[in-house]
């Protein structure tokens, strides 16, 4: 059975808190969607603000590859026709093939927001709909706050859709906009609309106030309604909407609709990253399918079991929509998770190997002190480095001095001294800093690229503290993430300590020799070469 996806990110998306768009994003965002083979792209109310009037004007040079775009408004208003109504020509000169209108569906509504009687609603949303279909435009009927309707005055809320459907609407598109329904509301009314209109096209529009959004969709589509309403990873209006990342894969894995050629479902984590980049967020872990968590295995009884047949932990391949399998490793991994982490640094590394307990003990040993390397898989490959013995510092500390000065001159707080060894050769560097750990980098950079020119293009492009135990208070041991890059590679290094500038040192020390091991790699390989 066909699902048809319409996609609302750049109307209701953007109204919900944080959100906001240029012109320039919003049509790269239409190009993703088209591209992912979205059907529909509800882009925005050429009515309501001057950004969404330009973007139209953008999109008329603009063409799509398969999507159609469509306008957002509300019925014309009471005694005002549709020609002379400002908002409805502004839907018109929006020039897109669809236009979805939004009508009341309870009574509660219409009375008391609209101000209007029973059956002035029902006229503006015959008339407005009709007009469209006049001026050849598709038209998805939204049909705002349907189930509240309902369930207040059925026969009414059914009028307000013979209304639009008696007008020529090509889709009816059932909106729970509070989101407070839950899916055996959704199942038994999406039923009776079915049967009250049984050649009308039908949709759903979940928000997502009880955390039921994607499930009274999937309910309303297994009950018909299979135009579904989305946006990407659930923006939306206070608690969001349906989500696309969700919804798309439970329909066509788990449900077995035809939305999208598989090819294009296996995009489906690329997609989610390249918008989050754009929004300048970072992918929910959590999120079901795309969210790194979504496929990581930690215990190490789940992680034998998935090596061992992946179905035994895992609800779909992961591979089916782009993700990949992730052993994550900690005090609780087993030998299996830590074996196949060291198989991709260290190939040939036997199951049986002594070597494998040696890593297991001192992975558990660095925990207890607080460590953890699910997300500093840099630290983690030197650590096993080290530990089998296969790592040769490129440096040695003799030692560090950092003094912080208030009030800061121009913004440099910090100063920091650094005494360091390369095979024999002393050197002695200082810098300024805005910070303690900014000081303490650019000291360290600065002793070690005399000796190590290749590190001028590392950058510190992150840096994350967090207080392990707060009962200690100031005294409190903390962890220290750093994500470091360079032109080719981003990598993140952890270091732990109950004094927070030793703990910046291990993790930067570990950044800079992580650098420095893998530009070693690769002279070597180019040597082999040549």
């Amino acid at each position: 059975m066909k699902a048809i996806l319409y996609d609302a990110t750049l109307r209701e998306g953007a109204q919900g808190p944080g959100a906001s768009f240029t012109v320039e994003d919003k049509l790269k965002i239409v190009d993703m969607l088209d591209d992912l083979g979205v059907s529909y792209i509800e882009a925005g109310n050429p009515g309501s603000n001057p950004k969404d009037a330009a973007f139209f004007k953008r999109m008329e040079d603009h063409p799509l590859s398969q999507a159609k775009l469509a306008a957002f408004g509300a019925t014309c208003r009471v005694g005002v026709a549709p020609e002379d109504d400002a908002n409805i020509q502004a839907l018109m000169s929006a020039n897109t093939p669809v236009v979805t209108i939004f009508g009341k569906s309870w009574d509660f509504h219409v009375k008391e927001i609209l101000k209007a009687t029973p059956q002035e609603n029902l006229d503006i949303i015959a008339i407005t709909v009709r007009y469209f279909k006049d001026q050849g435009k598709e038209v998805v009927y939204d049909a705002e706050h349907f189930f509240d309707g309902y369930k207040r005055n059925p026969e009414y809320a059914l009028k307000t859709l013979e209304a639009a459907n008696g007008a020529g609407a090509d889709w009816l598109c059932l909106c729970e906009t509070n989101g407070g329904c839950f899916p055996h509301e959704v199942e038994a009314i999406t039923k009776v609309v079915a049967d009250r209109f049984p050649g009308a096209r039908l949709g759903i529009h979940a928000h997502n106030d009880t955390g039921m959004a994607e499930a009274n969709a999937v309910t309303a589509a297994r009950c018909g309604a299979l135009m579904v309403q989305v946006t990407i990873a659930g923006w939306g209006e206070r608690c969001g909407n349906t989500d696309l990342f969700t919804l798309l894969p439970n329909l066509q894995l788990k449900l077995g609709f035809d939305c999208l050629p598989p090819e294009k479902l296996q995009s489906l984590v690329s997609f989610a990253h390249t918008f989050h980049e754009l929004a300048n967020l970072g992918v929910n872990p959590r999120a079901p399918y795309v969210g790194f968590n979504a496929f990581a295995h930690k215990a190490g009884m789940h992680i034998d079991a998935v090596a061992k047949n992946p179905t035994s932990f895992e609800h779909v391949p992961p591979d089916a929509i782009g993700a990949e399998r992730a052993f994550l490793i900690s005090e609780v991994s087993g030998r299996t998770a830590v074996l196949k982490k060291i198989q991709r640094i260290v190939p040939g590394v036997k199951k049986d190997s002594p070597d494998i307990k040696r890593i297991v003990q001192e992975l558990k040993q660095l925990e207890y002190q607080g460590y953890q390397f699910e997300g500093a898989d840099a630290s983690f490959e030197l650590m096993v480095l080290r530990t089998l013995g296969l790592h040769r510092p490129f440096f040695t500390l003799k030692g560090f001095k950092v003094i912080v000065n208030e009030p800061a001159a121009e913004g440099e707080v910090a100063s920091a001294m650094v005494h360091i060894l390369v095979d024999g050769v002393e050197e002695i560097t200082a810098a300024l800093g805005n910070g303690p750990v900014n000081a303490l980098d650019r000291a360290t950079r600065k002793a070690l690229e005399r000796f190590y020119p290749g590190l001028s293009s590392m950058v510190l492009s992150d840096y994350r503290v967090r207080v392990l135990d707060s009962k200690f208070a100031t005294a409190a041991p903390v962890r220290v993430l750093i994500e470091s890059s360079d032109l080719n590679q981003t990598w993140t290094t952890v270091g732990v300590s109950t004094d927070i500038i030793e703990a910046s040192w291990h993790a930067l020390v570990d950044s800079l020799e992580y650098k420095l091991f893998k530009d070693n790699v690769k002279q070597k390989e180019l040597a082999k070469e040549e």
